[in-house]
């Protein structure tokens, strides 16, 4: 059987599971929900978007709530789960109240950027499942508002981006702080070198959970490319909105001002849009995420940091308006479509400058991502060319005759071309586990962004 009554959870969390709309475990959630219940470590391989968040806390819910604490103490929390960014902090904690609502459990949740002193009022009370981001933590522990002495279980959820952000050394001055004997669940999306370090010296005998092939993207996610010249990429890109009618489309940038100058272009353009970055306020990033969800808002541009955790149900379309330099980014970022079981479209706009970028993506990817001409906007020459003698001088826009066109096209891809398989990539380990230039970031840059369970889905995402 499969479904959460086979897993062992006892009828209050079944109740709220219930209340959420979710009767069919997800893959993670079926491997790992027996797992956590028996105890051991854990050691997970899952992205955003696979359930893996409702996979720890409802088994964390029914730990802790059938081995009560003899005494609550304020401030002393006995679950800590980390999080690389405010808005995955955030979901994560609504997700533990969500799920235990029929509970008699506390949870709160603490990020950089906003005010401490809330903070510190909350943690005048008790409080079990403490969901926080590391710089703020360390905040919080050394102006001793907080006591870490009765932590049992630790999660690290998102391990691969808490290091690509840098957090490795305020992780490793977390873990000294912390009680030897717990239960430790580590949660990532790849595995570089450093993730299998923190991991050996993290976990002991862990049970082990890997429910996709590594760095693998979804099927349900349709994946083109637009070659096109860097200055004409902004009026591609209103070209595509306009004139197929996309309602809801997340566009991803590198750089903040980036973000800005993209959504400035679209709002001239008579099209709405929004940038959601680090540098912008707490008040206009939720406005933005939230006319972005009820429809209001048919582009959010954003950058991968900002994106971090984003959970938006059937989210129709992605594009990245610039290649990431790590390869591993491009998973994530066309995560954010095609989840639970819904179709998804990936679009990448691509210079002459980004090919190589490309050819690392299609090798990580194993796959070769189909090149689409758009009427009005055909590639120059020089960029086809180096795509094509990329690929090994196959024709980078596929099939014979005229290149097709995206007009009319509400998808912008050819879902026709058959795919063909890029070379195996050595080990898979690359940059995913190292720092961006520019040295650490500390945590509270992007913003406070979550969706709880929607009634009416049939798979428990987290």
């Amino acid at each position: 059987m499969n479904d959460f009554a086979s897993l062992g959870l006892v009828e209050p969390l079944l109740r709220a599971v219930s209340d959420a709309g979710y009767t069919q475990p997800t893959p993670v959630q079926l491997k790992a929900i027996p797992l956590v219940l028996a105890g051991g470590d854990l050691l997970a391989g899952a992205q955003t978007g696979t359930g893996k968040t409702a996979g720890f806390t409802l088994p964390i819910l029914q730990r802790l709530s059938a081995n009560a604490a003899p005494r609550r103490v304020p401030g002393r929390p006995r679950c800590l789960v980390l999080t690389p960014t405010r808005e995955l902090a955030a979901q994560v904690e609504e997700s533990v109240r969500t799920y235990g609502r029929y509970l008699t459990l506390d949870s709160m949740v603490m990020f950089g950027g906003v005010n401490i002193k809330p903070q510190i009022d909350r943690l005048r009370r008790p409080v079990d499942i403490l969901v926080a981001t590391p710089g703020r933590l360390l905040d919080h522990y050394g102006q001793r508002t907080l006591d870490l002495s009765g932590i049992e279980i630790l999660v690290l959820d998102e391990a691969d981006r808490m290091l690509d952000m840098g957090f490795i050394r305020d992780i490793r001055k977390i873990l000294a702080l912390l009680p030897k004997h717990r239960q430790n669940l580590l949660f990532s999306a790849t595995f570089s070198n450093e993730i299998r370090a923190l991991a050996d010296g993290l976990l002991h005998k862990p049970g082990s959970v890997d429910v996709a092939p590594r760095n693998a993207t979804s099927d349900l996610v349709e994946q083109s490319v637009h070659l096109v010249e860097q200055n004409h990429k902004r009026d591609l890109l209103s070209h595509l909105i306009r004139h197929n009618d996309w309602r809801q489309v997340l566009v991803f940038t590198r750089t903040k001002h980036g973000a800005n100058r993209l959504a400035e272009k679209l709002i001239r353009d008579g099209i709405a849009a929004a940038a959601i970055h680090g540098n912008k306020s707490q008040s206009a990033r939720t406005q933005a995420l939230a006319g972005f969800k009820d429809g209001s808002l048919p582009v959010l541009v954003a950058t991968d940091i900002a994106a971090r955790g984003l959970d938006i149900d059937q989210l129709p379309r992605v594009v990245n308006f610039e290649l990431p330099h790590v390869p591993e980014d491009y998973v994530h970022r066309i995560g954010r479509t095609g989840r639970a079981g819904s179709t998804g479209a990936a679009v990448s706009l691509v210079d002459a400058e980004e090919i190589k970028l490309l050819k690392g993506i299609e090798r990580l990817i194993r796959r070769e991502i189909t090149r689409v001409d758009v009427e009005g906007f055909v590639p120059p020459v020089r960029i086809v060319e180096n795509s094509a003698r990329d690929t090994g001088g196959r024709d980078a826009r596929r099939g014979s005759g005229p290149a097709r066109s995206t007009a009319g096209d509400t998808a912008g891809r050819d879902s026709r071309s058959p795919r063909r398989s890029a070379p195996r990539r050595g080990n898979g380990n690359n940059a995913a586990g190292q720092a961006r230039p520019g040295g650490p970031r500390r945590d509270g840059q992007p913003a406070s962004l979550f969706t709880a369970p929607k009634p009416g889905s049939t798979r428990g995402r987290g």
